[in-house]
């Protein structure tokens, strides 16, 4: 009886043991990814697969964004994909931002995508505002002519994204901040509030000459 139970205990040892081995594969090889990438034509080995596991590298999100960029007609190295990755990157908002440019007819390289993701800037919201100028509104600002009469204004800013000089080219605050500055300059430059009031173009014009 001892032998036989000894052996009822080594064999259920033997079989966690296997089952957690086979989990412990099927986590560092992801055999559905695979099989996912694979069938969707964006191929990527298994051995790149395992060593996306070992730098701790998510290949779900990686392979997931390649899967896309293939489907949209695009060629996305899933060497590329991973280092943006490693660098602190948002591959899937790249991936996402060159398929919308690409339908767009929006020259944005891989290369030119990852730089503005890595400066901090929104580039699906980029894209966006390349397509479709948005509208920035001003806060009130106040400021005083030259007759000593204060006047408190709000403007309107129609911005469309330039692609080529996102990168190191002022962002919404900034801009906010260049017309608040221009509209207080014009108005304490005039002679009178009337001269503002008559003509409110002054201010476009003023700032539009920065």
């Amino acid at each position: 009886m001892i032998g036989f139970e000894t052996g009822i205990a080594g064999g259920l040892a033997l079989i966690i043991l296997l089952v957690l081995g086979l989990v412990f594969t099927l986590y560092l090889v992801p055999i559905p990814l695979w099989i996912a990438a694979w069938s969707s034509g964006a191929y990527v080995g298994l051995f790149t697969l395992i060593g996306m596991r070992l730098r701790r590298v998510p290949p779900g999100t990686v392979v997931t964004a390649r899967i896309s960029a293939v489907k949209a007609g695009l060629d996305i190295s899933i060497n590329d994909l991973e280092a943006h990755y490693l660098a602190g990157g948002n591959v899937v908002s790249v991936v996402n931002a060159m398929i919308s440019a690409d339908k767009a007819n929006i020259a944005l390289p891989f290369k030119r995508a990852a730089a503005i993701d890595l400066a901090g800037r929104d580039i699906v919201e980029a894209v966006k505002m390349s397509v479709i100028p948005k509208v920035i509104e001003t806060p009130k600002i106040a400021a005083v002519a030259k007759d000593g009469i204060q006047l408190i204004a709000v403007s309107r800013v129609t911005v469309r994204t330039n692609i080529d000089r996102l990168v190191g080219g002022a962002g919404e605050e900034t801009i906010i901040a260049r017309v608040g500055e221009g509209m207080v300059s014009t108005i304490g430059s005039a002679a009178t509030h009337k001269n503002v009031l008559e003509n409110p173009d002054h201010i476009s014009k003023h700032v539009l000459s920065k």
